[in-house]
């Protein structure tokens, strides 16, 4: 199958969670026999901290203006099975024309962001990645949001046939490793600043470490504030390559995973850095939202905080106790949540596209899990 699909960029991963999720799923594809061409925008911003030239599975197509690459996607799109575009794609509006345009047999759209997608729409924004008039064109329309989002986005957007396609992780890069003396933590955190879930980190990491000084604490991750105080045992990461992340995991007793508020207001959220710390043998630390238990049991596979009481109680958990957490985690990703099992599921909804009539109506509210 040929699979056309137009994106943010998959050749760096900085401050840009869509490269890992593709980078795995392009790898476990191609055992299926897909040929995939991925056309990204050459933006200064990801090109000066690229971190994969090319990505297995997959040939990139990199473009710095839309009109001079416009006839090369065409071509690319006119024997493609399936063209398909992303949120937060520079060109998606045009690119999801050119889509309809062609002759390739089926359109898709994925969200990676369906829940920021859906507040820029309540809140009247323009978005810029999507067509003006909503998601109907689309024979398929994936949301790595699961819940109640998948009905927003048929309710208010107009989508068709509408399915969850959410995180996974690459056990082949992802897996425990020998811990690493610079990644040594109790309580570690790995993520971009965001403002909307800034107050969880203070709450859930920066305040603990000012309760438990003999603990120690790590901080990774691109863009937070200069002014950003820490106490002398938050140890600070401004940025860890992908090829890196297996090394930090391991090396955390307990690595921390937060959610965005409008994430974590729809639920049904499990982000890539979740199941990649637990393929990486890590105890789990997480916010609440709902939906969490559909992936990992609370209190058997994960550990709930809501403040940063729970937080020190996490850190002081017996080892053995943190141990078995982290190992039933890991078997339950490793059986579930691998870029392999998603990668049948997207192979499974696109071959369902293919034959199946698409003005038919279908929504799947929490599948996957």
């Amino acid at each position: 199958m040929k699979l056309v699909i137009f994106g943010l960029s998959v050749s760096s991963a900085w401050g840009n969670g869509h490269a890992t999720l593709w980078r795995g799923l392009f790898r476990s594809l191609a055992r299926f026999g897909y040929c995939v061409h991925f056309f990204e925008k050459d933006t200064p911003y990801y090109s000066a901290h690229r971190d994969a030239c090319s990505v297995a599975g997959a040939r990139i197509h990199y473009y710095s203006d839309w009109q001079q690459v416009r006839a090369e996607a065409r071509r690319e799109l006119d024997d493609a099975d399936i063209g398909m575009t992303t949120s937060y794609c520079p060109d998606g509006a045009v690119a999801a024309e050119l889509v309809w345009e062609s002759n390739a047999r089926r359109s898709a759209y994925y969200d990676l962001d369906t829940p920021v997608t859906l507040s820029k729409l309540s809140q009247g924004e323009a978005i810029r990645y999507l067509p003006h008039y909503g998601l109907g064109n689309f024979d398929l329309v994936l949301s790595y949001t699961g819940g109640q989002a998948l009905v927003e986005l048929r309710d208010r957007l107009g989508a068709k046939r509408v399915a969850p396609l959410y995180g996974c992780v690459d056990p082949d890069v992802h897996c425990p490793r020998s811990s690493c003396e610079a990644f040594a933590s109790d309580l570690s955190y790995l993520g971009t600043y965001a403002p909307d879930r800034q107050a969880k980190l203070e709450e859930l990491l920066l305040r603990p470490a000012e309760l438990l000084p003999n603990a120690r604490f790590v901080l990774a991750g691109a863009m937070y504030p200069p002014s950003l105080a820490v106490t002398p045992n938050v140890q600070r990461f401004e940025h860890i390559v992908p090829g890196r992340h297996a090394d930090f995991y391991s090396s955390s007793r307990i690595t921390l995973n937060l959610t965005r508020g409008s994430m974590a207001e729809k639920g049904y959220c499990p982000s890539g850095r979740l199941f990649e710390a637990a393929a990486c043998g890590s105890a789990i630390l997480s916010d609440w939202w709902p939906g969490l238990d559909q992936f990992f049991a609370p209190g058997e596979e994960i550990l709930i905080a809501d403040s940063r009481e729970d937080s020190c109680r996490a850190v002081l958990t017996d080892e053995a106790d943190l141990a078995r957490i982290a190992s039933r985690a890991r078997e339950r990703t490793l059986a579930c949540h691998t870029a392999a099992v998603r990668a049948a599921e997207l192979n499974d909804l696109l071959e369902s596209c293919l034959n199946v009539d698409t003005n038919e109506s279908v929504c799947e509210l929490a599948g996957g899990a």
